[in-house]
C-alpha cells in the first residue's frame, strides 16, 4: 500500500548548491539552492525566487555554482538562512573566502572544491539558466585525474525531513550493468 502526501517538491537526491556571485563593489556573496539540474551538455537551470544573488547576477552576467559538502555543513546551511540584503558580511561569517574565477566575473568559493563556472544565459519568472563555460575542481578531490565523489563528499538535501545527507557507496555502474539484461 502507497501513501498520498499530495503536490511536494520530494526529489531525491537533491543536490545543495551554492551559488556566489559579486556585487557591484566586488563583493563577494553566496546562496544555498537545492532546487536545480543540468538541463543541457552545458547549461544548468535552477529554480530560485529574487535574492541579493540574483541582483548581482543581473550587473555582472555571471555567478558560480559549487557543491555543498560534509565538511561545509553550517556555512553552506547558513548562506541559505541569512540573507545578503541584511547581513552585509554573510560569505564571511559563514567561513568563505574566495578567489576569482578565471573564466567569469564570480568568485570561486575557496572551501567548496568543485565549481561550475557560468554565464547568465536568462532569469525569467525565477527560473536561473546558465551556461556552463568551465567547470574545475581542487585537484585535493581528483583520483587519476578526475573528480573522485568520496573525495569531494557533496552533500544533498532530503526536501521531506529537513536533513543534509552524504554520499553512499557506489551500488552499481552506468551505462553497463542494463547489459545484463540485453
Amino acid at each position: 500500500m502507497r501513501k498520498n502526501f499530495g503536490v511536494k517538491p520530494f526529489v531525491y537526491p537533491m543536490p545543495v548548491l551554492i551559488i556566489a556571485t559579486y556585487d557591484e563593489n566586488g563583493v563577494p556573496n553566496a546562496m544555498n539552492a537545492a532546487w536545480g539540474c543540468i538541463t543541457d551538455m552545458n547549461e544548468i537551470s535552477i529554480s530560485m525566487g529574487k535574492h541579493k544573488t540574483t541582483e548581482n547576477m543581473a550587473k555582472t552576467g555571471a555567478f558560480t555554482v559549487s557543491f555543498a559538502t560534509e565538511d561545509t555543513v553550517v556555512g553552506s546551511d547558513y548562506v541559505g538562512i541569512a540573507s545578503g540584503s541584511q547581513v552585509p558580511n554573510k560569505f564571511e561569517k559563514a567561513g568563505f573566502t574566495a578567489t576569482k574565477s578565471e573564466f567569469v566575473n564570480a568568485p570561486l568559493i575557496n572551501e567548496l572544491p568543485m565549481a561550475l563556472e557560468c554565464k547568465v544565459k536568462s532569469f525569467e519568472n525565477g527560473i536561473l539558466i546558465g551556461e556552463i563555460v568551465n567547470v574545475n575542481a581542487d585537484e585535493s578531490i581528483l583520483t587519476n585525474g578526475t573528480v573522485d565523489p568520496m573525495k569531494l563528499k557533496p552533500i544533498t538535501y532530503d526536501p521531506v525531513n529537513h536533513k543534509y545527507i552524504g554520499l553512499g557507496k557506489v551500488v552499481g555502474n552506468a551505462f553497463s550493468d542494463g547489459k545484463k539484461l540485453m
